[in-house]
């Protein structure tokens, strides 16, 4: 993959330049494991390397500093600007503990972000980036998030971000909550910014439930049954043939 830099001027390069040089060796040994374990085979042709601003306001209109582009990973590597995204998400509720959290992001966590979009290109998931079909999105979705937390992270950050996520599913339930995983699509992305993650925080947590409760931690056992679900032509949706729609309605 190459690395392209794309900043306006000089000094926003320079003052990134360490934290791109760590998530590069990064993500070369993060890919390495996914060609070992999880089916890569074809990389994305690069990372661009981008400011906060360009990658929400030139590459993409998301409000979210990362994101792939069919062949290209966008990034921002601006660790400030990632913990005030997250803080904003919280709109100003009284979450003390999960705003401190953000507040103090850490760079361990962030690449997890970078890792997430490089695992989209695993060839176990079965759809497409041009692909007209919109069902089962949020499976790549929460299992990106899943992998790379799971193979990368110690335990305690492993068990905290999940507290954390699982504590936000809850307080946002009543406003962002009410719908289908299914609905995971581009309708995702034209509301808030706390319902945009409102549908990657639920996603990660059915994953996490499907391997760790429902197939006792065997992850290609889950990678089995969805391709079992689209090969058999996608009769029902992904989330009811998991039998996970629903789970946060509790």
């Amino acid at each position: 993959m190459k690395h392209i830099y794309a900043f306006e001027k000089m000094a926003d390069y320079k003052e990134y330049q360490a934290i791109m040089q760590f998530f590069h060796e990064r993500l070369q040994q993060y890919q390495e494991m996914l060609e070992k374990e999880y089916a890569l085979h074809d990389l994305p042709k690069g990372v661009v390397w981008t400011s906060h601003e360009l990658a929400t306001s030139t590459f993409s209109t998301v409000p979210i500093p990362a994101f792939t582009n069919k062949d290209l990973i966008y990034m921002s590597p601006d660790l400030a600007s990632w913990r005030a995204l997250f803080v904003r998400q919280l709109e100003g509720k009284d979450l003390p503990h999960i705003q401190h959290f953000y507040e103090h992001y850490s760079v361990e966590h962030l690449f997890i972000v970078l890792a997430h979009e490089l695992t989209h290109h695993s060839d176990l998931f079965v759809d497409d980036f041009d692909d007209e079909r919109n069902d089962g999105i949020w499976f790549e979705e929460g299992m990106c998030f899943y992998l790379p937390r799971k193979m990368l992270l110690n335990e305690a950050d492993l068990d905290e971000i999940t507290r954390i996520e699982r504590q936000l599913v809850e307080a946002f339930k009543e406003e962002h909550g009410g719908h289908s995983l299914e609905s995971f699509g581009l309708s995702t992305y034209q509301g808030s910014l706390a319902s945009i993650m409102f549908d990657y925080w639920r996603s990660y947590l059915a994953v996490k439930y499907l391997v760790e409760e429902r197939a006792n931690h065997d992850i290609k056992q889950i990678f089995d049954t969805y391709h079992n679900w689209h090969e058999a032509g996608r009769k029902q949706s992904l989330a009811t043939y998991f039998g996970v729609e629903g789970l946060f309605d509790k």
